[in-house]
């Protein structure tokens, strides 16, 4: 497999305001063929970021319109042996990922399913291919149990979630390395925008630590790229300490807190950590309207040269950097998400014409 050299190129995060993948996926291909991914519609309720990676976690059971883990259930410690058999005999090579319950279905990731079908119209190879998975603590504060309690806070749930969701991300990997170009995938993680608040209070810097190094360890096992990304500010110590590959930032609206970790940042750019600028608003729809390609092209330009004065050469900054939307753009209506596509591509255009 080539070598993956980011060098400004444009990606996309992930959801679209859209109903039909082909369609979405021909929009993808149109901004940014060189790295596509996988469309997530959220007008479909199956795929909502919690919703869509459900399938498979033991006592899932659906009641009057809710889904949660019910683990009061008579046969939930049953549910809970073949998980980790399941899981085993996957780890161990015993039964092959693809006939077990850690992979994506087309009835909730068609989007995955539409993106291999389509790889091969493009009209050149790509550069990479992204998937994306909701990251574990997202996820397991998202997921409740039948008394509405998070399973985060049930540490025999919450490591089930944690290797569901990393044999599905490494999935993508192996699945989509088949096209024999890199692999990114994406740990969706906006719960941590929260960490260090009250709402953290329980949850230890490590406990984060070890559900993120788990997913991030199973992606780079199948030889792909992981990134995490978080759409607000953060205690980014926590993003550019951890095993990452790729640190994925809102860089339009908090570069001014991002920076505020200079020695963090330094240190995972020097060991060849990959820096992908959210420099493309997607949460006002006046500063979307507002903003020119040229405009979001020297804030990105100013935000680098900040970055430089750290000791980072420019052109080695560039070389590991991406330009992407600050977010996903499925709540945003489709003549806003377009525009926030074609500003995603024309900023790469312009920053890696400047180079």
């Amino acid at each position: 497999m080539k070598k993956f050299r980011p060098n400004g190129l444009p990606v996309l995060i992930g959801s679209l305001p859209m109903g039909d993948h082909d369609e979405a996926i021909k929009l993808v291909f149109e901004h940014t063929p060189r790295i596509p991914l996988w469309v997530q519609l959220p007008v479909y309720e199956e795929e909502g970021m919690i919703a869509q990676f459900l399938p498979g976690l033991p006592g899932l059971t659906t009641e009057k319109g809710r889904t949660f883990i019910d683990t009061a259930g008579a046969d939930f410690g049953d549910q809970l042996v073949k998980f980790y058999e399941e899981y085993m005999a996957v780890t161990a090579g015993a039964t092959a990922c693809e006939d077990s319950r850690f992979v994506l279905k087309s009835d909730t990731a068609r989007g995955f399913f539409t993106l291999l079908e389509s790889i091969g119209t493009l009209d050149e190879t790509p550069v990479a291919l992204k998937g994306q998975i909701t990251g574990p603590v997202t996820f397991g504060l998202g997921v409740t149990d039948q008394d509405r309690r998070a399973i985060f806070y049930n540490e025999q749930v919450r490591d089930a979630a944690v290797k569901l969701l990393a044999l599905k991300a490494g999935w993508q990997v192996r699945t989509l390395s088949k096209f024999g170009c890199p692999v990114i995938v994406f740990i969706d993680e906006p719960a941590l925008a929260g960490f260090g608040s009250s709402a953290f209070i329980s949850i230890s810097q490590d406990e984060v630590a070890a559900c993120l190094n788990e997913v991030i360890g199973a992606v780079q096992a199948e030889g792909g790229l992981a990134g995490i990304h978080v759409c607000a500010n953060a205690d980014w110590s926590l993003k550019l300490e951890s095993n990452t590959d790729i640190v994925s930032f809102d860089a339009y609206s908090y570069f001014d807190k991002f920076i505020l970790y200079p020695d963090h940042i330094k240190k995972f750019l020097e060991s060849g950590g990959i820096l992908a600028w959210g420099i493309v608003p997607t949460s006002s729809p006046d500063d979307i309207k507002k903003e020119t390609a040229h405009s979001l092209a020297s804030a990105w330009q100013d935000q680098a040269g900040a970055v430089a004065k750290l000791g980072i050469e420019p052109l080695k900054l560039l070389s590991q950097s991406l330009i992407t939307p600050s977010c996903g753009t499925g709540s945003l209506s489709l003549d806003l998400a377009t525009r926030v596509l074609m500003l995603t591509r024309k900023v790469s255009d312009t920053i890696r014409s400047l180079s």
